[in-house]
Parts: structure tokens; C-alpha cells; sequence
């Protein structure tokens, strides 16, 4: 992610179910599996989150970690409870300073490396053929892993082309599993199609009940490339965590506003990475798998969409 403040856990606890945050309570089945988005199929698993397939045939999980806003000692300790809880994807990037702390959560955790789908980025400081690069290598040392699961040109800013064209050697060479892009808009992402070799798999961006992206959403699916949701939760801004039609919505299938927002990302077939550094709250946004929204929900939902970035710092 781009933009997820920890001081906007607030809130949440006020619209808890009435049932149990056990993790077991994430095991009670899938339902409702998403739309397919454009020709990227999805994969159903009778436990825990489901994958998307990309557009090169890598199986991602639909749910992930995000680890924007954590640092030292609350950041390894959240990515640790995080992949104990059952996440697989874990998203962080250089400029969120916490790639040595993520790696040592990955070592502590003892999961499989195998395992564990990996995502970081090139930020605007190492655009560029050669600066890419190392910025790559760099990255590595710091997680402590031999490859990347997923890498991310951060921002459309710098040299795309030299980074992009460094991206797809480091693809080609095995060293990265996965290419994509992140807070690029359809025209940015038009210029990159004209001289990529290796289609982008994803592109990361702000996405939530405020901000609905529709055009991009549109854009993406017509290329097969998967859309993921940055600050799923828009911080906690516009008091999402009390918004009265999610409160009602949560209230009807005894959910969270959390929950919801979760649940309407994934019936989207979008891949969303929420961040926290509270263990009941991890738990919390795993349990988003044994319940649907109908039609009436999700065209509720809809009609909160404001069509504008609740973070202008990044567009």
C-alpha cells in the first residue's frame, strides 16, 4: 500500500458480530466466489484465502497484509501474527523503510518461504535501468530472500521505461516471479503497454467504498491485469468505520464495517492488502469468507463512491 495510517483503527471494534473472532472462525467456508476479472480466473480452496491466477499464470492470494505505517519491533511482530493468522501475501516496498523487519518476520515465522507470496517496489529514487537494479538487490538483502514474488514500479515517475526494461530481465532471469506497477493511471499505463515486453500482472492502487475507481477498474479488466486495492479502508477517512449504510450492512449479515469493505473489495475481484498492528483486527479482516452481500448491498455501496482520491499527496 500507499497511504494506511495506524491512527485511524478506530472505531471498528464498535460494530464487532456478536460471534467469535477466533481464528477458526476464518475456516467456516467460501461463499460467493468474485466475478471474474476480465480473463484472469479465480481458484476456489475449500480453507482459508482464495488465489487469483494473473495474467502469467502466478497464483496470488485475493487477501494480504499491508505493512505501510509499521516499523521496528510493532512491525515484526504484526507480520509475524499476520502469517500465524493465515495471511500469505505480505506487501511491503523500500520506501516504506520496513523491508529488514519484514524479513526477519518471514524468518521468524518459520512458514515455508515457498509458501509466502512477497511483494515490494521500486521507488522513484532508483528509476532507471541500472538504479532499478540495484535498488532490486538491495531489496533482497534487506527481506533476506532469493526472489521476489511480486516487484512494483512504485510511482510513474523517473525513467519507467529503463526501470520496466530492467524489471523484465530480472522476470526473465527468475529473480521475480511476477512484474506489475502501482499508482499508474490508464493513460500511464497505455504509454508503458506501448513498449513492455512482459504485460504488467498488476496494478496497485487507492481503491475503497469512497473512491471506487470506476474507469481504471473498466480499463484493467479489459487487459487482464489485476487490480489491488491500496488503503481498502480510505485510512478510516470520511468515518468510513461509521458509515450508516455500512453500519447497516454489517449490522445485517452481524459483521464489521471492516468486514464489509473487505467483502465488497473481494466480490469485486479485487485484491486488497489491509494493514493493522492490533492481533484482533488481523483476525478480523480474514473472517470475510462465509458470508455474501446480494445485489442490494453492493448497489449501496456503489452510491457512496465520492470519484475522488481521499489522498492527493499520491495522484
Amino acid at each position: 500500500m500507499n497511504s494506511q495510517n495506524p491512527k485511524n483503527e478506530i472505531s471498528r471494534r464498535k460494530f464487532l458480530q456478536n460471534s467469535s473472532l477466533a481464528t477458526a472462525g476464518i475456516y467456516l467456508g467460501i461463499l460467493g466466489m468474485p466475478k471474474l476479472f476480465g480473463n484472469v480466473l479465480m481458484d476456489k480452496e475449500p480453507k482459508g484465502i482464495p488465489d487469483v491466477k494473473l495474467n502469467n499464470g502466478l497464483k496470488m492470494p485475493m487477501l494480504g497484509f499491508g505493512t505501510y505505517g509499521l516499523s521496528g519491533e510493532i512491525c515484526q511482530k504484526s507480520v509475524v501474527e499476520a502469517i500465524s493468522a493465515g495471511y500469505r501475501l505480505i506487501d511491503t516496498a523500500k520506501v516504506y523503510g520496513n523491508e529488514i523487519e519484514v524479513g526477519k518476520a518471514i524468518k521468524q515465522s518459520g512458514i515455508d518461504r515457498k509458501q509466502l507470496f512477497v511483494t515490494s517496489k521500486l521507488w522513484v529514487d532508483d528509476a532507471g535501468y541500472e538504479n532499478a537494479k540495484k535498488g532490486f538487490e538491495e531489496t533482497l538483502r534487506k527481506l533476506q530472500v532469493e526472489y521476489l514474488d511480486l516487484y512494483l514500479i512504485h510511482r510513474p515517475r523517473g525513467d519507467v521505461k529503463g526501470s520496466w526494461k530492467a524489471m523484465e530481465e530480472l522476470y526473465k532471469a527468475g529473480k521475480i516471479r511476477a512484474i506489475g506497477i502501482s499508482n499508474f493511471d490508464p493513460a500511464q499505463l497505455a504509454d508503458l503497454l506501448s513498449y513492455a515486453q512482459v504485460k504488467p500482472v498488476v496494478n496497485q492502487i487507492e481503491t475503497h467504498a469512497y473512491f471506487q475507481q470506476s474507469n481504471d477498474y473498466k480499463v484493467l479488466k479489459q487487459h487482464t491485469i489485476q487490480m489491488q486495492a491500496w488503503a481498502p479502508f480510505a485510512e478510516g477517512s470520511n468515518g468510513l468505520f461509521t458509515n450508516e449504510t455500512l453500519t447497516q450492512i454489517a449490522k445485517k449479515h452481524g459483521k464489521t464495517t471492516a468486514q464489509v469493505s473487505l467483502r465488497w473489495h473481494y466480490q469485486r475481484g479485487i485484491v486488497a492488502i489491509p494493514r493493522s498492528s492490533q492481533k484482533a483486527h488481523i483476525i478480523e479482516n480474514l473472517d470475510i469468507f462465509n458470508f455474501k452481500l446480494d445485489d442490494a448491498d453492493m448497489k449501496a455501496i456503489e452510491k457512496l463512491d465520492l470519484n475522488r482520491t481521499q489522498f492527493p499527496e499520491w495522484s
